[in-house]
């Protein structure tokens, strides 16, 4: 086994000229041009960089000037391993969150965040191809192979998670920084077709245009070398994962005045506690975005159960935008969850999951669907799939689509299932067609529990937004009855976005056990008969019901009242003391 053709080719080139003489990196390049024209300072940059990262050349400060360096081959032995490990040190979470912020500085808000996403995803991928090839190749000499047997079968894509041609591992593709651009974009397209259920992740960036500017040129090659720095082989996925939260989260804000909504993974982990899913149970995000509802339903099975019962959950998402689904096809894959279906298309108009002429219905259904969204009036509904069996208690407005995602959601319900989503607060008092439907859900008691959020906790708007839980089941205590929360004061100030509030794990754990006690406590929680809701025309305001108590500040009068005399008598003091220095000055402008 041997070091990949095109690094062994310059090392040997360069040990036939210094052997284990020290050398210069331009000496370097003047030797590798001989043979390889095209190689140019940036190409040698990359390939003493491997040599060193493998153990083949060592480094030396130049005693007369410390900014230089001097190189050092290591001899050649008998056996070369095809794919050494790059980097014999874990990758830390603090580490690889460094990585990111370095990546993140570089792009600042030139470039398309998807761009560190991808290289993420594939630096991932690669690195990983590299490991099941070397167990692969491993257990089939263990099986008697001989070595070039046990090589071409070790390359199987039965083996690998996805179908990498060797010329496309990243590691070929960074051999030659002046063709970046190219190598990524072949790679990209071999890999879209060898894996078409990642298209989407493939087909999303186009290297070529991107880099037709020089400085994205220069961005490109300094992120590759950047991912280039770490062998991602042996990160654990969780820290994987939360390593490309990290990126989703960074960016959140500049995306989101562009109108890309990313939910906070706080006000998720509220809606997954209050839903509370179990190994053997489905769960369905008609709104999935970059997959954050589905990936926090698996930690918290996998937190409340183990890692096998997690992966008995069964998780489906529908998003529109084919990049948005890419990211969350990418970011399943990095948390290491494949237990996913994912399909692309219009929930509204075209639901893609279905059981023969009808909705799939699920446990659970949860969704941050886009708040107010328009065009989706009667008669465009009425264009869409099934939409008599989703849109059963009435049509939107074309202003609003918020009760046409409701009643999808409540459809694909099962009869027994529940249903979380976060919504505008309009969506609870606005009247006309709106509450029409808000009636019949009433009147079907399918409603169970409206949680007030604070304001500013998403990027995108400082509207506060509302939970809405809906339980096609209710226990018969809960029947005929809602249970409004008030959490507009549950929160904390957010410790990276100074604008933004955010809710702590001890609020989470108030509202989610008020909601599992449905418990009563003044200016905080209360369940409402539904009579009260019919008197008051059905509107759902939370404040309507609950309004949180104002904190009254105990005063001693006897204390405060000595305090004011204290500042009068000081008051006086002083007005006499600028009364005493204003004389004197008079005193003396008049002797002048």
């Amino acid at each position: 086994m041997e070091l990949p053709q095109w690094l062994k080719s310059r090392y040997e080139t360069l040990w036939e000229a210094f052997g284990s003489k020290k050398f210069r990196p331009e000496d370097a390049l003047k030797v590798i041009r001989e043979k390889d024209l095209d190689i140019s300072e940036e190409g040698l940059i990359v390939v003493l960089s491997e040599l060193r990262k493998r153990g083949w050349v060592k480094v030396e400060p130049d005693p007369q000037d410390a900014r230089k360096k001097y190189y050092i081959l290591m001899p050649p032995e008998p056996q070369i391993s095809l794919f050494p490990e790059e980097a014999p040190k874990k990758l830390t979470r603090a580490e690889l969150e460094g990585l990111l912020k370095k990546a993140a500085d570089l792009i600042r808000t030139r470039v398309d965040y998807t761009f560190i996403l991808i290289l993420l995803f594939y630096k991932r991928i690669s690195d990983k191809w590299k490991a099941e090839f070397d167990e692969a190749y491993k257990e089939a000499l263990a099986d008697g192979l001989s070595e070039e047997e046990a090589l071409q079968e070790a390359k199987n894509s039965i083996y690998h998670d996805f179908d990498i041609p060797e010329e496309y591992l990243w590691d070929e593709l960074r051999k030659d920084p002046q063709r970046l651009p190219e190598n990524f974009s072949k790679a990209m397209k071999a890999m879209a077709e060898r894996n078409p259920e990642l298209r989407d992740v493939f087909e999303t960036i186009d290297f070529v245009q991107f880099t037709s500017n020089r400085e994205n040129a220069e961005i490109l090659r300094q992120l590759v070398e950047l991912f280039s720095s770490h062998s991602l082989k042996e990160v654990s996925p969780d820290i994987l994962g939360d390593a490309y939260e990290w990126i989703l989260r960074y960016f959140a804000p500049q995306k989101a005045k562009e109108g890309e909504v990313y939910t906070p993974r706080e006000v998720i982990e509220l809606m997954v506690r209050i839903l509370d899913p179990k190994p053997g149970q489905s769960i369905y995000d008609p709104a999935c975005g970059s997959a954050g509802m589905l990936i926090i339903s698996y930690k918290h099975v996998e937190k409340s159960h183990d890692r096998e019962g997690a992966d008995r959950l069964f998780l489906y998402g529908q998003e529109a935008n084919h990049k948005t689904l890419a990211l969350a096809k990418m970011n399943l894959y990095i948390h290491d969850i494949r237990n996913a279906k994912l399909a692309q298309g219009d929930t509204l108009l075209y639901p893609k999951f279905k059981k023969g002429q009808s909705l799939q219905t699920f446990d659970f259904v949860i969704a941050n669907p886009p708040w107010n969204q328009d065009g989706y009036g009667e008669e465009v509904l009425k264009k869409g799939e099934l939409w008599r069996e989703r849109y059963t208690f009435g049509f939107t407005t074309r202003q609003s689509a918020d009760w046409a995602w409701i009643q999808h959601m409540l459809a694909s319900a099962k009869d027994d299932g529940k249903v979380a989503i976060v919504i505008d607060n309009g969506a609870l008092f606005r009247g006309g067609r709106e509450r029409a439907i808000r009636k019949a859900v009433l009147e079907e008691d399918l409603l169970e529990a409206v949680i007030l959020l604070p304001e500013k906790l998403f990027y995108n708007t400082g509207a506060p937004g509302a939970i809405m839980i809906f339980n096609k089941a209710k226990p018969p205590e809960r029947r005929g009855k809602v249970l409004f929360i008030n959490a507009s004061r549950e929160f904390r100030q957010h410790p990276e976005v100074r604008k933004l509030n955010q809710l702590a794990p001890e609020n989470i754990e108030k509202i989610t056990e008020a909601y599992r006690k449905f418990s009563e406590e003044e200016g905080f929680s209360r369940a409402v008969p539904i009579e009260e809701i019919r008197e008051n025309d059905y509107n759902l305001n939370v404040t309507l019901y609950v309004f949180p108590v104002e904190e009254q500040e105990e005063i001693d009068v006897a204390k405060e009242w000595e305090e004011l005399q204290s500042l009068e008598q000081r008051y006086s003091e002083l007005k006499n003391k600028i009364k005493g220095y204003l004389e004197e000055m008079e005193y003396f402008k008049h002797k002048e």
